[in-house]
Formats: C-alpha cells, structure tokens, sequence
C-alpha cells in the first residue's frame, strides 16, 4: 500500500467485518519522541489468542472471498522497516486494538497519506458506525465524533453529500491547525 492511510482503511473494514459498530482510530505524531503512532481500537468480535498470533501471516484470513489476508502482514512490515512494530490485543466478544508505531523520522515512513478522505469513505460508506478519529501531533490535538454529529444532525442522514462535505472541510482545517496536514 503507498501509504498509511489504507492501511488504516483495510483495518477498519476488517473491524466492520468483526460486527464492531464503534471504532476509535487515533494517529500521534510525536516529532520530538521521534514517534508516528496509528492506532485503531474496535468493539466488534475480538479474537482469540490463536488467531491473534495467525492473522499477520500473509497466507491466513478469515475471509471466504480469497486466500490471503495481506492488510496486516504489510502494515506489520511497514512498522519494521522504520524501526517500529504492530501489535494486537483482543477479547474474544469485546474488540480488538491494533498498534503501530513507527521511528517518525526514517527515511523509508510511509507518508500518511489523504487521510481525510478515508475518513470520509469509512463515513459514507457506513453511516450507522460510530467512528471516532483523533490527531495529535505534539500539543495539538484535533477530533471528530460521528456519534456526535449525528446527534446535532437531528435525523438527517451522516451520509448525505452536503453533510460529508461539511465533515471534510472540518477534517482539512481541524488537520492544517495541527500541523497533520502541509501545504
């Protein structure tokens, strides 16, 4: 995958596939720790300890429609070629939290990548999910809530155009204020 973005995508579909309706995706940049942190926490499922240590090889899934499950196994290697690494914990029947870390300032990070727009996809695509997405970059710190949203919404759809628009442009802002996002 060219960038971290899709890989958080690929994690989050796998959490809706785990029955999760809540899904918490928090990124950290941690320019002085030399840390770049993505973490997505869900509380679908879970898994066992078994299939925990099972689901990073490339030739496992669970998925009936292919063979292979590659999303975590490349964001696993991703993480360990910057001098990070993945982890997984999960209660069967609670959820899952996958972690990676990676060293901020190695040559071979992956760049973030657009990820307002894969918030916007996940958004649209499944309006009934609460997602919960959180930036941190040193100080700063930015947040959207759907939960929320939906709330102050009223009744009228998360999903529909002029709603997901505004959603974006906030992302954008709430990601420029922060430093997530150069221009």
């Amino acid at each position: 995958m060219e960038d971290l973005s899709l890989h958080i995508l690929d994690i989050v579909e796998n959490s809706i596939d785990a029955g999760a309706d809540r899904i918490e995706i928090k990124i950290l940049e941690d320019i002085k720790g030399d840390l770049f942190l993505i973490g997505i926490k869900d509380n679908g499922r879970g898994m066992d300890e078994e299939t925990i240590k099972m689901v990073i090889d490339p030739f496992f899934t669970t998925k009936t429609t292919r063979r292979v499950g590659l999303g975590l196994p490349f964001l696993a290697q991703a993480a360990k070629e910057c001098n990070g690494d993945l982890s997984i914990t999960s209660d069967k029947g609670m959820g899952t939290t996958v972690t990676a870390h990676f060293q901020h300032s190695h040559i071979d990070r992956k760049p973030l990548g657009d990820i307002s727009a894969t918030i916007i996809v996940l958004i649209a695509a499944h309006p009934d999910i609460d997602l919960i997405f959180e930036f941190k970059k040193d100080d700063s710190y930015y947040c959207v809530n759907t939960e929320e949203i939906k709330r102050d919404l009223g009744g009228v759809p998360i999903n529909t155009p002029k709603v997901l628009k505004l959603i974006k442009e906030d992302i954008v802002e709430g990601l420029k204020i922060t430093g997530g996002i150069h221009e």
